[in-house]
């Protein structure tokens, strides 16, 4: 990795018609990219209509995890679907509620709660 950047590990996961995204690492300027391309490449490919990101595994996230996130919002909303966050730290929250992405995204303390929300917006 160049400058200095961390390694980051991305898990997919197709359940029912959500793809589970595992961040295990940091999100920033170095890394943004590469979560970007795994998670888009796996997303068009897939019948899933909803996307979940597990942030259990995620410390720090700077703008361009932001932008990460608002971007696969654009395309699951292309595709009728709901993007939900889980597992979010205390410093990733306040991010998250700073940055507006709370108006669009919503925020989970569990995995499981975020599947069944999503869920029930579907069926609504």
């Amino acid at each position: 990795m160049e400058n200095g950047a961390k390694a980051v590990d991305v898990m997919l996961l197709e359940r029912n018609k959500n793809l589970i995204v595992k961040i295990i690492g940091d999100i920033d300027q170095h890394n943004a990219e590469e979560i970007r391309e795994k998670v888009d490449k796996t997303f068009e490919r897939s019948r899933c209509r909803h996307m979940i990101f597990d942030f259990s595994g995620v410390a720090f996230m700077d703008s361009s995890g932001i932008g990460l996130l608002i971007g696969r919002y654009k395309n699951v909303r292309n595709r009728g679907g709901t993007v939900a966050i889980a597992n979010m730290n205390r410093d990733l929250g306040r991010i998250y509620n700073i940055s507006g992405l709370k108006k669009i995204i919503g925020s989970f303390d569990t995995l499981d709660q975020a599947e069944k929300q999503v869920e029930n917006r579907a069926r609504a």
